[in-house]
């Protein structure tokens, strides 16, 4: 019994701490307690309900039958709602905080809520080589079931909450990009319940102008029900090839030949200052040496991006293999290196063995429970950014980064953008290669204002026609957000399928000009 009277005892001291702190000083000041008591066990009460649901029904295989009953559903809310007189737009159920994203929609509460309660794998044919799913298929569902099988998607973005339909309906890139391109550039086919009630689906030849006009549109032109999307042979490892890289003009040149090399599979940068970075490629294979063998997603391992600084600082190219499913997650335990801001020691070596197999928390949780105050904390002191700029400017790209917020690392992630119709798409005739720059963290320059910053970073994008991820903090007027993004086809159809009194405009939905 003594231990038990002990750990009350803590616990009791614990709360009366609580008590006399006050709970928000406890969530805003040591917020790491909350998620290790809390957030953590809960996300893995989560993990695995999600994941023995998800394996029980594709078994079954009653996914498909339910889908028909899940769509003809939707179908009936939305023409309910154009009989009632379609008095206000309509969005998705979905509570804002179950999205990855760290934007918290207001819009939900004042738009009619059209439930979608679609999240099941519904088929993989492996003569047509696709993979057909409903929106809130994640990420950590696909690799679960498509590697199992010797599958995989040709771009599989990193996070494990990442859904279908927010890849699809906002965008989603991997490593792999300088190949197969963005997200929605490996979709074939998708379903879709427009503003009257109709389903309709569209391809590269059927439908087509709604095809292209689809992605980016974040639920503006009709609400996603399903989704074709191509699928590879997978292979048992990737055998990476770490080179540490020092002065920018060398780092830009190296990545640049890296990306535009196709026999490289995987391509990706993690830069930890101006002048330093390590530069990785990787291949699938069959084959690995015993002796260079890394499984990075234990949970016991470091977190990866401190893993791949230690061949920075010793000066010294490298090659492991890793396990297919552990490279493709191997950003998810720190959510890149976000976890280190929430929990300071969660790299530790003590904290991994004992509690390693809990993390991440899930994202969606972090929301819910971060209040006002937090929310407004990070959204003044803290960056999460994806600019995607053309390779050719990659180095004055960086230059911009390093002077307008300095945060580092960086993630630099290449990708082939093709030329083809929609809001996204070079400035010429012909595909381009371009890169992803990813910053999250805390800014280290001084005198850092959220708002005036990042519309510096904005301004400079759009010069090189370049664009921003609009899961992230969007701070350009209307004018600006139409000469970045090509909302040609987009508002053609949004007039012919009746979606201006049926759903907002995109930039109205996204944008902090528009919502505040």
């Amino acid at each position: 019994m003594d231990p038990l009277l002990y750990l009350a005892g803590l616990v009791s001291l614990f709360l009366v701490w609580v008590k006399v702190k006050g709970l928000d000083y406890v969530i805003i000041n040591q917020r790491w307690i909350f998620v290790c008591l809390f957030l953590l066990p809960l996300s893995v009460i989560f993990d695995v309900y999600y994941y023995l649901r998800a394996w029980i029904i594709f078994k079954m295989c009653s996914a498909p039958k339910q889908h028909d009953q899940r769509v003809r559903d939707i179908q009936r809310q939305v023409r309910e709602w154009k009989d009632e007189g379609g008095k206000t737009y309509m969005c998705t159920g979905r509570p804002g905080w179950l999205t990855v994203s760290l934007r918290v929609g207001k819009y939900k509460k004042t738009h009619k809520n059209i439930m979608i309660n679609m999240m099941d794998i519904l088929e993989v044919d492996t003569k047509r080589q696709v993979v057909r799913v409903e929106p809130l298929v994640n990420m950590g569902q696909v690799t679960a079931l498509l590697n199992s099988i010797g599958w995989t998607l040709p771009v599989l973005p990193e996070l494990d909450d990442l859904t279908v339909g927010g890849l699809i309906m906002g965008t989603g890139i991997e490593s792999s990009s300088h190949i197969y391109g963005l997200f929605q550039h490996i979709c074939v086919a998708y379903e879709l319940v427009l503003a009257d009630g109709s389903l309709v689906r569209c391809t590269s030849k059927e439908n087509s102008d709604l095809f292209y006009a689809v992605p980016w549109s974040c639920g503006t032109l009709g609400f996603l029900v399903a989704a074709e999307i191509r699928i590879i042979p997978a292979r048992a490892w990737v055998k990476m090839r770490y080179e540490p890289v020092r002065g920018l003009d060398a780092i830009c040149q190296r990545f640049a030949e890296e990306s535009a090399n196709k026999e490289n599979q995987f391509v990706e940068g993690l830069q930890y200052s101006l002048d330093e970075a390590v530069i990785m490629t990787g291949v699938m294979t069959d084959v690995a040496e015993p002796d260079k063998i890394n499984r990075i997603g234990c949970y016991y391992k470091p977190w990866f991006f401190k893993h791949v600084e230690n061949f920075l600082r010793e000066n010294r190219s490298a090659v492991e293999y890793i396990p297919l499913r552990h490279y493709y997650h191997r950003h998810t335990r720190s959510i890149f290196w976000e976890l280190q801001d929430i929990i300071p020691f969660g790299n530790n070596p003590f904290f991994r063995y004992l509690f390693g197999w809990m993390v991440p928390p899930k994202i969606s949780l972090l929301k819910l429970t971060q209040g006002e105050t937090i929310r407004r904390l990070y959204e003044q002191h803290h960056v999460v950014q994806d600019m995607l700029v053309p390779m050719k400017h990659m180095q004055s790209a960086i230059s911009c980064f390093h002077n307008d917020i300095h945060v580092y690392p960086l993630w630099l992630c290449p990708f082939v953008l093709p030329s083809q119709p929609g809001m996204v798409h070079p400035k010429g005739d012909e595909d381009e290669l371009y890169v992803d720059i990813g910053a999250y963290g805390e800014p280290k320059v001084k005198h850092f204002q959220a708002r005036a910053s990042t519309r510096q970073l904005e301004k400079f994008v759009r010069e090189v026609h370049g664009f921003q991820m609009l899961y992230a903090d969007v701070y350009m007027d209307r004018q600006e957000f139409w000469e970045m993004f090509d909302g040609t086809l987009y508002h053609k159809l949004r007039e012919e399928l009746e979606c201006k009194a049926a759903f907002p405009e995109v930039y109205d939905k996204i944008c902090k000009s528009a919502r505040h």
